[in-house]
């Protein structure tokens, strides 16, 4: 199997950059593991979207997949009340 090319919307690096030590670590971790799985155990397919959604703790990474061109398109990380407001 291929291996993915991550992207990360601006706007979800800046999200990134916000989050604390503790949750950034994880966040980026599972982020670069998209690279070998993008659709791993445990990811959710939005419904009525083209989105996948994984879950570390109280925090969301939402993004898109290509198989098409081998791309994970990560579009937002945010705070589970918060992820899905304005999508």
């Amino acid at each position: 199997m291929a291996s993915y090319k991550i992207e990360i919307k601006k706007s979800a690096t800046k999200e990134i950059e916000d989050l604390p030590s503790v949750i950034l670590k994880r966040v980026v971790s599972h982020i670069q593991k998209l690279a070998n799985d993008p659709r791993p155990l445990g990811c959710k397919k939005l419904s009525g979207e083209e989105k996948y959604r994984i879950r570390i703790g109280n925090y969301r990474i939402l993004y898109e997949i290509n198989d098409e061109i081998v791309t994970v398109y990560v579009v937002k990380v945010a705070h589970r009340k918060e992820v899905y407001r304005m999508l």
